[in-house]
C-alpha cells in the first residue's frame, strides 16, 4: 500500500486498522454497516462501501477508481474493472 491508495480486499479484521491512516478508501466483499471495515472507516472519515462480491477479481491493482461511501457505489475512472 502506498499513500492516498483505496483499499480493496475481501474483509478486514483489527490487524488492519494501522492501514486505515493512509488510505483515501475502502472496498470489501464482506460487510455490513457493523463491520471492521466500515465502522473504522467511519472513525477516520475515509469513504467505504461494503459487501461488494468479486471485488477482488474485478477492481486490478493499478485501476483508478472513486468511492461514494455515503452512496454507497464504486465508480471505475481509469481501468479494466467494471463494478
Amino acid at each position: 500500500m502506498e499513500a492516498d491508495d483505496i483499499l480493496v480486499t475481501a474483509f478486514t479484521d483489527p490487524s488492519w486498522t494501522p492501514l486505515f491512516v493512509s488510505i483515501k478508501g475502502l472496498v470489501t466483499e464482506v460487510g455490513g454497516l457493523m463491520t471492521h471495515g466500515a465502522v473504522i472507516a467511519r472513525e477516520y472519515g475515509i469513504p467505504a462501501v461494503v459487501g461488494v462480491e468479486e471485488a477482488t477479481q474485478l477492481i486490478r491493482d493499478g485501476d483508478q477508481i472513486r468511492v461514494n461511501g455515503r452512496e454507497g457505489w464504486v465508480e471505475v475512472i481509469e481501468g479494466r474493472a467494471c463494478v
